[in-house]
């Protein structure tokens, strides 16, 4: 009997709940109070907005960074959906790609302003009288300053993986739906996570706009960390800014160390390498998480379904634009697919030449194509500043996964910081110092978006094969020919989609960062964004759409003419495997 007892009290231990398990149980019940606190707030009436002013008081700001946490959450999760489904078609259809990556193009270089017009009495008439129909718009607003840089990120990383682990898939015979979700996801994960970072970060920029939504004569604010920065700007109350960007402070750590930081340690499995590589991205969320039996037995059934969805033998689709069963064929239907394309672009710009013929005269069109060149003479300006600063930086911090461990949360704050929080502070120093506001303004395009670039480098650095630096150790290939020939083609495509996305974002940035503001204190240069904003105060719509239409053009004819360029000779040229 003695020679049992340890037994037994081995048994009763690991039935018995331990901190583990407590510690993520009380995670867990948190997330769902929040879930139904978020359920709620949203489907209250209207008027409490209006019954329940934003207020400065720092008291409130729990609740306000609260109901911005929950919304950027969701608009992430929209995003990650659409990413997924979005990513796959173009990828995957070489007749879809010739539509749907210049729209996506063309969706980057649309400003929030633009959205916010046509989708906020969209969504209000959706859910008349209620908070819903606000906050669905404030998380569309949202989506749709995340969405384009994730899909970018997962459009490339189909597009150049190797060609092992294609033929990998062939031999297995899976389908297109498992050569997906075993091949396309995995593979795409280390740099997606890294840019749903970035989305997440980006977002923030966003949030001012996003929560103080205007419709003709009435403004609806949404309680919220960006609504809060608004008030306190319009109010010149410094005080209440720092608050506010201690709360902002407080929510990145919180996402960093409950969401991104799990998310970077798992997905550093799908790493594409065929060596040991080195010192590994831990997170003491995703220990607890892997430890607490109670998480463990709550994912079985989800675990369950996910890998009966993912084992599914769907019955393969036709692969359009393949053109190998019938060559003669396939360019038939290229050409008549091309000819609808080219109709259906053809009809849109009839109706909006039409549209703004109506409303403005050629002077005006003039106006707005001169101020898209002096808009892209600031871009191209700025990113070359931005790749020459941060590509170096990104790649020394990528190759060493400790510092990406620890620079990762900073870089994150730094990403989410909202540029328009430092614009009064810029706006003091050249009314001060009587400078330029047509040099000094230009920087603050970058500010928010630069961080797209840094991440990307550290993301590529750090998918970058272990093996590959071995061999150039071996081969004693250093300094300039090591930066030329081993790291940069290695780092291209991450680069490129993060520049894209950052130069998408630059034009975007334009309307808020052409004309900065502190209190009645404004300043204004001349360019496309400051167009675009004065056009929207003014509520003059036909210049709005003028504005936008031409930022359109400049955005996709810049992608086009270079960035696509440059992306089709890394992913020809410089492809691993």
């Amino acid at each position: 009997m003695n020679f049992q007892r340890p037994s037994l009290l081995a048994a009763r231990q690991s039935i018995l709940p331990s901190l583990w398990d407590l510690i993520a149980l009380l995670l867990v019940v948190g997330a769902i109070v929040l879930i139904a606190y978020g359920e709620r707030v949203t489907t209250l009436p209207l008027s409490t907005l209006s019954a329940t002013p934003m207020s400065l008081d720092p008291a409130n700001l729990p609740i306000y960074a609260l109901r911005t946490m929950l919304r950027m959450l969701l608009a992430i999760i929209v995003s990650l959906i659409f990413t997924f489904i979005y990513a796959a078609i173009a990828a995957k259809s070489r007749r879809a790609e010739m539509v749907m990556i210049p729209i996506l193009d063309i969706l980057q270089s649309v400003p929030i302003l633009g959205f916010l017009t046509f989708t906020v009495t969209f969504f209000l008439n959706l859910f008349p009288g209620s908070v819903l129909g606000a906050e669905l718009a404030s998380v569309f607003a949202i989506f749709t300053s995340q969405a384009w840089n994730m899909t970018f990120s997962m459009y490339q990383s189909m597009r150049s993986q190797p060609k092992d682990l294609e033929e990998a898939t062939k031999s297995f015979h899976l389908t297109n739906w498992q050569r997906f979700w075993r091949l396309d996801v995995p593979f795409a994960m280390p740099g997606l996570v890294w840019n749903t970072m970035m989305s997440m970060s980006g977002g923030w920029l966003f949030v001012v706009a996003s929560e103080a939504i205007t419709v003709g004569d009435t403004t609806i604010t949404l309680p919220g960390i960006g609504s809060y920065v608004a008030l306190a700007i319009k109010q010149q109350d410094i005080t209440a800014v720092l608050y506010a960007v201690i709360a902002m402070l407080l929510v990145v750590i919180l996402y960093d160390q409950l969401l991104f930081r799990p998310l970077v340690a798992w997905a550093d499995k799908f790493r594409f390498e065929t060596t040991s590589s080195g010192t590994e991205p831990t997170s003491w969320m995703l220990d607890l998480l892997r430890r607490a039996r109670a998480i463990r037995l709550l994912l079985v059934p989800f675990k369950w379904v996910m890998r009966l969805v993912w084992d599914l033998r769907m019955p393969a689709l036709p692969r359009l634009g393949s053109g190998k069963a019938n060559p003669e064929a396939s360019r038939v239907i290229d050409w008549i697919w091309i000819a609808i394309v080219i109709a259906g672009a053809a009809y849109a710009a009839y109706l909006s030449v039409e549209y703004l013929r109506a409303n403005i005269g050629w002077a005006d069109v003039v106006t707005a194509v001169v101020d898209g060149f002096i808009t892209l003479l600031r871009v191209i300006v700025l990113m070359a500043i931005a790749t020459i600063i941060w590509v170096p930086i990104g790649v020394w911090i990528g190759l060493r996964p400790k510092l990406s461990e620890k620079v990762q949360p900073l870089a994150q704050f730094l990403a989410a910081f909202p540029a328009n929080i430092a614009f009064p502070v810029v706006v003091v120093l050249i009314v001060h110092f009587n400078l330029s506001a047509d040099i000094w303004l230009s920087p603050l395009m970058i500010l928010g978006t630069q961080w797209y670039i840094l991440f990307n480098v550290i993301a590529g650095a750090s998918a970058f094969p272990s093996d590959l630096k071995e061999a150039a150790s071996s081969f004693h290939i250093k300094g300039w020919r090591w930066w030329f020939k081993v790291i940069l083609p290695g780092i291209l495509p991450y680069y490129i989609t993060g520049a894209i996305t950052a130069s998408g974002g630059s034009w975007n940035a334009s309307i808020v960062a052409e004309v900065a503001s502190w209190g009645d204190t404004q300043l204004t240069t001349r360019g496309l964004g400051s167009y675009i904003a004065n056009a929207t105060t003014a509520g003059d719509f036909p210049r709005v759409v003028l504005g936008i239409a031409v930022m359109c053009i400049f955005v996709t004819l810049f992608n086009r003419l270079f960035w696509r360029p440059l992306y089709a000779f890394g992913e020809r040229r410089l492809r691993l495997g």
